[in-house]
């Protein structure tokens, strides 16, 4: 368990958080960084874990990088890294279950791509995203770039992008950037019950739809129709795909008990 980063386990409803916890902002200095990285691949290999919430408490989410510590970096400094925040998103990216952002506050800069690695976002009323990094001269440097525009569209992440300005929840989900805006008091246990809803399903079954349509994303259409296809084959080796049909023929369906085998 990190100083900053910790997985806590609800083992009764199977849902992992990795809570975010430098006060006052969340502030994403290199050793969170390497700490986000090391949650992630815990969460992804604890069996306990069958979905995802990533929460900064009540209060924010995270405000973005560590500017004090990038202050002043040269090009040498900051691409001799060995992790950095791109690294650690890239595992939360990876996480092969499903993964929840609940989003109170701010959700800025780094905060904001760290939420762009999850599945889906649940925001509180009064959340604020955005990529301001433009206003430093510079551009977001861990995925910003790449995730926004295939959530939202271009011309909506150029202008996020563009501009550094902050955006509301509810601009946030007219836009696609948010799936679910809640009272703040209420989103991290909204995200939970969410969360716990998936961990109860087929994990192997969900493992694979995540890694094909996010495969498939990044190689184009008929390569990750390949992967959908392999995947497709691959689960009717499963003991859950047997009780999952035999289930459906027997007592219709959603009634399956999956096992995760």
């Amino acid at each position: 368990m990190g100083e900053f980063v910790r997985l806590e386990v609800d083992e009764a409803s199977r849902v992992g958080t990795i809570r975010l916890d430098r006060p006052p902002v969340n502030a994403l200095n290199a050793q969170i960084q390497e700490e986000l990285r090391e949650a992630a691949a815990e969460a992804g290999r604890d069996e306990r874990v069958g979905a995802v919430v990533l929460w900064g408490g009540e209060k924010v989410f995270a405000a973005g990088a560590d500017i004090k510590e990038m202050n002043g970096r040269s090009f040498a400094d900051i691409s001799a890294r060995t992790t950095d925040l791109g690294h650690a998103c890239e595992a939360l990216a990876r996480i092969p279950k499903v993964v929840i952002a609940a989003v109170t506050g701010y959700a800025l800069g780094g905060g904001c791509e760290v939420a762009l690695t999850a599945d889906f976002r649940f925001a509180a009323e009064d959340a604020k995203f955005g990529q301001p990094e433009i206003l430093l001269g510079i551009i977001p440097g861990a995925g910003g770039t790449q995730r926004l525009p295939r959530l939202v569209g271009p011309s909506k992440a150029k202008e996020m992008i563009y501009s550094g300005r902050f955006y509301g929840a509810a601009e946030c989900k007219a836009m696609g950037l948010v799936d679910e805006v809640h009272p703040a008091a209420e989103v991290y246990e909204r995200a939970c019950a969410a969360a716990a809803g998936y961990a109860k399903g087929p994990g192997l079954a969900l493992r694979a739809a995540k890694q094909v349509i996010d495969g498939g994303l990044e190689a184009g259409i008929d390569a990750g129709l390949l992967l959908e296809r392999q995947a497709f084959y691959s689960l009717f080796a499963t003991d859950d795909t047997a009780e999952g049909m035999a289930s459906f023929v027997a007592h219709g369906p959603g009634k399956a008990t999956f096992r995760n085998r």
